[in-house]
């Protein structure tokens, strides 16, 4: 056994499953929810920004999130597959045409804001599908209750 297969076997156990990691992309809201330890207390401060950078891959992989603070810009760079990181949500998706945001560094005000992420046609049909569902169940159930 060579020492890249060792590195490699390594590190493939610290990754996160797939499952924990939800599919995002550059311009999207996140909710970053980090372990925060003080003394002997452990408690979980949600960080909350636009993802305007990934980098690297593997076990190596980072996010830079992006946030307001006080009118003062903040980033924070996140390791990927971290144990301090306990979760991560999707707020909100946007539309972004490159790969790195660092223009949003000079911005100010409204033209801070991306635009929103368009669905396309599969999800409306899916929505619509999942609506029609709920409002059959809703009424059977409104009618087994009379």
């Amino acid at each position: 056994m060579n020492t890249q297969q060792i590195l490699n076997d390594i590190t493939a156990k610290q990754l996160k499953p797939a499952s924990e990691i939800p599919d995002f992309s550059i311009g999207d809201t996140l909710n970053v929810h980090v372990r925060i330890i003080e003394g002997d207390k452990e408690r979980i401060q949600i960080y909350q920004g636009v993802l305007i950078a990934e980098k690297g891959s593997g076990i190596n992989k980072t996010i830079t999130v992006r946030r307001i603070v006080a009118n003062e810009g903040v980033e924070r760079i996140f390791p990927l597959h971290s144990p301090r990181i306990a979760k991560i949500e999707v707020v909100r998706r946007s539309d972004a045409r490159r790969s790195k945001l660092y223009y949003l560094r000079d911005r100010v005000g409204k033209s801070r804001r991306l635009r929103d992420q368009r669905r396309g046609l599969k999800h409306v049909m899916e929505d619509q599908a999942a609506s029609a569902t709920t409002a059959v169940a809703a009424t059977a159930e409104t009618e087994q209750s009379e």
